[in-house]
């Protein structure tokens, strides 16, 4: 392609498609060889970005006697051929989370824009109930899905026709509450024609960190919910290496139970928060320091988790303190701030412990690039910031970043199922068409990726002292 026709194709590019085209560009999907152009990606990516180049490209077509009006108009149309879709065209992927109590759906472009939302939580009525109840959670997933997804489309403000592809969460999750969201995505997927990406809902919680930060593969994911526990990494979309798992309860499911033991929801200042929101808003009125928790699992060189211990002693702590002091009935301890503060740092001590192990075992396979080590923490506890902090500590001491996607992103939505899609689609893997939908199943359980946890115990890691940050 000569020059003249070069910036004639770049100057009839409107401004506005620039993020299209700079993500195609960086994503290297762009065909530089049409570009006619030695540019490296990041090159032509800058080069496309200053608006002042694009005027003069205009100014130059308008002054050259080479090419007319209606061979330009002629490359205006040809020219979207020789960029990737990507690049020219917006891309849509519907997100449909229904693994656990929460109904999302959400709407997210090729470049990992929010298009449109909505969730409806079911928090407030778990909480009453004492617990999460699979056919209550199914019974209403069944009764708002159809509203929150259309509600996702609408503030999107693009018709269902306009999406590319329907992702859903399919594993793991309460299988009452998979088999809602799966069936809803067949049904819109049967009648608009569009492919179903299956989504596993650990992945998607360990890649939706890359929507708002620049985070190459491989890195180190830590993630930490109300129904898992795991230690990960992430060497591409669909790559993972398991470190590391929880050996009983959740983390969540800890704090959960332990907010109920000490009547939290009995606060004014608690009321309808979860229980890991609870025991991190006490938590701050206390001092970490007044109870003490046992350490877990510290003999084992591995990175598994156990809660159920610390979740034991939360609980004869808690029963020993009424006692003390009398409390009986819906009446809360005194100082349950201190009781939340002393559990809290309990748990954040054992995670930062196995943490610590998988960092060393990833430096003595060379797993992480040492220029670039980075550990993300996602999942719903990874909202606390207590959490976080000490968390952060450790990093610092092994030279490496900490990424935690914003905690609107770290609980259970739709956003992060669309996002996964978008990555998936990016590499055409796991789309699934309409006459093959049979060969979509639910897995209430499902490891993530390749367990390796049996090596990380033959490495014989040891990690003993106190940081030194």
């Amino acid at each position: 392609m000569s020059a003249p026709l070069r910036h004639a194709t770049f100057s009839l590019m409107s401004y506005s498609r620039y993020r299209f085209i700079k993500a195609a560009t960086l994503e290297r999907r762009t065909n530089l060889y049409l570009w006619n152009t030695k540019l490296s990606s990041l090159d032509l990516s800058c080069y496309l970005k200053s608006y002042r180049f694009y005027c003069q490209c205009h100014r130059y077509l308008l002054r050259s006697n080479k090419i007319n009006k209606s061979k330009v108009a002629q490359l205006h149309g040809n020219n979207r051929n020789n960029l990737s879709t990507g690049a020219c065209t917006p891309r849509y992927v519907i997100g449909i989370e229904t693994s656990c109590d929460d109904t999302g759906a959400a709407v997210v472009d090729y470049h990992g824009n929010i298009i449109g939302e909505a969730l409806n939580s079911q928090t407030r009525i778990h909480v009453e109930m004492g617990g999460i109840i699979p056919i209550i959670a199914r019974d209403l997933h069944k009764q708002n899905i159809t509203n929150v997804v259309d509600e996702a489309i609408k503030n999107a403000k693009l018709s269902y026709q306009d999406i590319e592809a329907i992702a859903v969460t399919t594993e793991p999750g309460l299988a009452l509450s998979l088999f809602i969201g799966v069936n809803h995505a067949k049904m819109l997927a049967r009648k608009y024609r569009k492919p179903v990406i299956p989504i596993h809902h650990m992945e998607a919680h360990a890649l939706t960190v890359r929507m708002v930060e620049r985070v190459e593969f491989p890195y180190l994911v830590l993630l930490v919910s109300g129904g898992h526990c795991l230690l990960a990494l992430a060497q591409d979309v669909n790559k993972f290496l398991l470190l590391g798992r929880s050996l009983d309860d959740s983390p969540g499911d800890a704090f959960d139970k332990t907010a109920r033991q000490m009547k939290l929801k009995n606060l004014k200042e608690c009321a309808g928060l979860s229980g890991g929101a609870a025991v991190e808003l006490m938590a701050k009125t206390g001092n970490p320091k007044s109870f003490q928790f046992p350490g877990v699992l510290s003999q084992n060189r591995d990175c598994n988790f156990s809660f159920s211990g610390l979740k034991f002693h939360a609980k004869s702590l808690i029963l020993q303190e009424e006692l003390k002091q009398g409390i009986d009935g819906g009446n809360v301890l005194p100082n349950v701030g201190d009781i939340c503060a002393s559990f809290q740092d309990g748990i954040v001590k054992h995670l930062v412990h196995r943490i610590r192990r998988g960092l060393l075992y990833t430096e003595l396979k060379q797993l992480l690039s040492e220029e670039n080590k980075t550990l993300v923490v996602s999942g719903g506890v990874a909202s606390n910031m207590y959490i976080r902090q000490e968390i952060e500590k450790l990093c610092q001491h092994f030279n490496c970043r900490l990424v935690c996607p914003p905690p609107k992103l770290c609980t259970d939505n739709g956003i992060m199922i669309a996002w996964n899609g978008i990555e998936k689609l990016k590499r055409e893997i796991d789309l699934v068409q309409v006459n093959d939908f049979d060969e979509i199943d639910l897995k209430p359980r499902s490891p993530l990726g390749i367990d390796m946890t049996e090596d990380v115990i033959r490495a014989n890691i040891k990690v003993r002292g106190k940081l030194s940050v």
